[in-house]
């Protein structure tokens, strides 16, 4: 059975291919000073490629993903969530997809286990944006919070838009259901919750970073220490192949396309002229690589290769 777009989109993912959850656990780690950021999976999606690739050349398409050795009209990209372990912190970026959207996901709190790291322990949780893949695992199976301990962090305007109870009316139906389940998840933890702006440091060593178009709001998170540092990407740059070779075209993932590819675009290039390494939430590998120029593209290369 194959999954089409409308299915994925309204949280019905899991009804296929529900066993092919990619138990990783911890997969790639970098040290920046005291502090340490591990990858850690929360297993995979299962998507149709035309939810990306509707109205893209198709013939050019063609070619870069079979180039990356693609060749399945399905995709199953990596969720790889990112902790930054601090002598007095331990800040997790995002929550993962819980038990709700697709069976092939959902492994944070056994990857955090293999850590030895215990949901009490998490002191800030920071969100890159609501999609039920980054948000649903705030809430476990009883709709109590994940992470009762922790201060909650979302940008300002990522809030206002899934909270916004207009908002499961101008979505699109096929995303209906993403705004019912984001907004019932932060109005259940609304007194954890502080939100914050673009360029602030919302943590010690942590800025903030406004890289909207894949939602209203979307946030990534340059961590420095010195002159070394990584940024957390989200789903800014949601795969390692079409979004290097093309950053310039239209992702069907994006609620703006036109505004993610421009984002998209401006990312990779700072990154790529920075040489700041960049923790992928799709992307292989355990999502850590450096973005390198490739003629008038780019290319991920990953810090494990």
């Amino acid at each position: 059975m194959k999954l089409d777009r409308r299915q994925v989109l309204a949280g019905l993912g899991g009804i296929a291919m529900s066993g092919v959850a990619q138990r990783s656990f911890a997969q790639t780690k970098m040290s920046l000073g005291a502090s340490e950021v591990i990858s850690i999976s929360d297993g995979n999606l299962v998507l149709p490629a035309s939810m990306f690739f509707d109205g893209v050349p198709q013939e050019e398409l063609k070619a870069i993903l079979a180039a990356n050795g693609i060749t399945s009209d399905q995709l199953a990209p990596p969720c790889n969530m990112t902790l930054l372990r601090q002598p007095d912190r331990m800040v997790l970026f995002d929550a993962g997809s819980g038990s709700g959207f697709m069976p092939s996901a959902g492994t944070m709190l056994d990857s955090l286990d293999a850590l030895g790291v215990a949901p009490e322990e998490i002191t800030h949780v920071v969100f890159t944006h609501a999609h039920p893949d980054h948000l649903w695992g705030i809430l476990d199976d009883f709709d109590d919070p994940v992470f009762p301990d922790a201060q909650l962090m979302i940008g300002q305007a990522e809030w206002e838009y899934w909270t916004d109870p207009e908002t499961v009316d101008t979505i699109g139906e096929e995303r209906a259901s993403f705004a019912v389940g984001a907004a019932r998840r932060l109005e259940a933890v609304q007194d954890q919750m502080m939100m914050f702006g673009d360029g602030q440091e919302i943590l010690p060593g942590v800025m903030a970073h406004a890289t909207h178009g894949h939602t209203p709001g979307h946030m990534s998170f340059e961590i420095r220490d010195g002159s070394n540092a990584v940024m957390v990407g989200g789903d800014a740059i949601g795969n390692s192949h079409v979004a290097f070779a093309r950053p310039d075209w239209a992702s069907g993932s994006d609620q703006d396309t036109d505004l993610g590819a421009q984002t998209r675009m401006r990312l990779l290039d700072k990154l790529a002229a920075d040489q700041i390494p960049l923790m992928g939430f799709h992307l292989p590998h355990g999502g850590l690589g450096r973005v390198e120029r490739d003629g008038d593209a780019y290319k991920f290369v990953p810090e494990d290769a």
